[in-house]
């Protein structure tokens, strides 16, 4: 008798921490339940860097550049399930608080108006992805089927998420494991 197909899950961040995907990471002993469940395509601890086709996508970060917008696209089409996770993909997060400025005048204070950097230029090689004037949510540019919110969600937390997914049943979080730190 074969073993039971696994679900395929991948993961991506865009612009963040990465500390939704330090959360994955401590799940702890149950990422031993997780390997017998699932396969995973794209992630950090594949370092896969383009997802094929997967049941569920996991992502975090919010968009600010082109590479952003590339990446989410792409990374949607991919995913039948698609899951915002953490603050800064459900609200822009952190980098959202450059969106209350004009992006000019964020560059120049980054780039020009420091001490020893008053002849500096603001980068501008074609290499570099090109801002967007605010940071969103990612909601804002792709369908989302579920989000987890935390700054960063806890491990407990994504546990019960996906065990839930991976069971069939609606993701239902107690109000005990949602918090906004």
């Amino acid at each position: 008798m074969s073993a039971p197909e696994k679900t395929r899950v991948a993961t991506a961040s865009l612009a963040g921490c990465f500390g939704c995907h330090m959360s994955l990471l401590d799940i702890d002993e149950h990422l031993f339940e997780l390997v017998e469940k699932v396969e995973f395509d794209r992630s950090p601890l594949t370092d896969i860097k383009h997802c094929g086709a997967c049941e569920i996508g996991l992502i975090e970060g919010g968009v600010c550049n082109a590479e952003n917008i590339h990446v989410l696209r792409e990374f949607r089409q991919h995913c039948k399930i698609l899951v915002a996770v953490g603050a800064c993909a459900i609200n822009g997060g952190l980098p959202a608080q450059r969106n209350y400025f004009k992006l000019d005048d964020c560059l120049r204070q980054v780039y020009q108006y420091r001490i020893g950097m008053t002849d500096a230029g603001i980068p501008d090689d074609p290499e570099l992805p090109l801002l967007l004037e605010r940071v969103h949510p990612i909601h804002e540019i792709v369908r989302v089927d579920y989000f987890l919110p935390g700054c960063p969600p806890s491990g407990e937390a994504i546990w019960s998420f996906l065990s839930d997914l991976l069971a069939g049943r609606t993701p239902r979080l107690p109000y005990s494991l949602m918090h906004f730190d």
